[in-house]
């Protein structure tokens, strides 16, 4: 494979999930249909909950629950370490992010970070369980006591699990990407899940245009997940626990080999916790580093990437509110490493992308 060079991910897609869109077309009913709710029923019984909605996208799955929740001109929690659909969401929804530390090794949303951004006037905060790692018990729970309700952007971590309970099921409500990079895709797609009965409902009007029977009682917008998109899921939900326990072995082999190279720490582990690891980042502790790692990788035909984005380093969100001095967010999006992680991934590929980690940071 090193004359191929090794992808950074490979979306786990075969015959099966072309045999099911071939069903999908000779029906000619390619919009929203069956399809679309075989793959939501199967997403809500995987998590054991009540409501599961598909969208076209984590993004417009998170902008429908903050519509729903009515955030307009309200401040929103949101971490600062970050893809920026998290902040895209609230702000399309004319809420305000509010953008705070993660802890440096979960990457992660801690307790006492929420505890020292909030304020009485808060109703809404949205952390980001990053990379398939699930959010620490502590932090659901002390949402609870401060009156906060939890939008997860769940984006990463479908399959994953708290003390045996799977992310999705705990927050408020949830929202997961589909994007070929997440442990299971549909191209494009994102899933809402909740409890809440009459929350779901709204949620589902605002993806149909508004629409409430024969007449629009609200405006709402388009974010249908067509059937064709959805027959692709049905597919990958058959298949989520193989992808997982393939993944959590190569994880393993990682970390084995990481762990005899100074100067780079393997990708966190969770106690009590079952991770998807939709992304395997690696964190190197010696500033300038990770980004000649990248290079040297690169020279092989290795693709990596960075971990996530610190957003107020970005132009577009420079002028949010900030809480702290956002230090761990920075430190992350400099020297966070995310390393190759899929199927087609050989224990051979595995040693010779540590090999050539091991020779940069000598």
């Amino acid at each position: 494979m090193t004359e191929k060079g090794i992808p950074l991910a490979v979306p786990d897609v075969g015959e099966e999930e072309i045999d099911e869109i071939r069903k999908v077309m000779s029906t000619g009913f390619l919009t929203e249909g069956a399809t679309t709710k075989e793959f939501e029923q199967s997403v809500a019984d995987y998590l054991g909950v009540k409501h599961a909605i598909a969208v076209t996208s984590c993004t417009t799955g998170l902008h429908t629950i903050f519509e729903g929740l009515d955030i307009k001109d309200q401040e929103v929690i949101i971490p600062d370490y970050t893809y920026p659909a998290t902040a895209e969401a609230v702000i399309l929804a004319g809420g305000k992010p509010v953008l705070v530390d993660v802890d440096i090794d979960s990457m992660n949303m801690s307790e006492s970070i929420l505890e020292s951004a909030y304020d009485e006037n808060m109703k809404v905060f949205s952390p980001v369980s990053w990379a398939g790692v699930p959010l620490e018990g502590g932090l659901y729970e002390k949402a609870k006591k401060l009156g906060l309700v939890c939008v997860e952007d769940a984006a990463c971590s479908l399959g994953a699990k708290l003390n045996n309970e799977s992310v999705g099921k705990i927050a408020d409500y949830s929202c997961f990407s589909f994007h070929p990079r997440k442990v299971i895709t549909t191209g494009e797609g994102g899933m809402i899940t909740t409890d809440n009965g009459e929350m779901a409902k709204k949620f589902y009007e605002f993806k149909h245009f508004g629409a409430r029977g024969a007449s629009f009682e609200t405006v709402g917008t388009n974010y249908k997940l067509s059937n064709v998109l959805a027959a692709i899921g049905v597919i990958q939900m058959k298949k989520i626990e193989n992808i997982i326990s393939d993944r959590i072995s190569k994880a393993k082999i990682y970390d084995e080999l990481l762990e005899k190279i100074d100067n780079v720490k393997p990708a966190y582990k969770m106690d009590n916790a079952r991770q998807t690891y939709q992304t395997y980042a690696c964190y190197v502790e010696k500033e300038g580093l990770r980004d000649k790692i990248r290079e040297k990788l690169a020279e092989r035909k290795i693709q990596s990437q960075i971990g996530t984005y610190s957003l107020h380093l970005e132009p577009g969100y420079e002028n949010l509110k900030r809480v702290g001095d956002l230090q761990n967010s920075e430190k992350l999006f400099r020297n966070a490493l995310s390393l190759p992680l899929h199927k087609n991934l050989t224990l051979e590929d595995q040693e010779q992308v540590c090999n050539i980690i091991k020779e940069t940071v000598q």
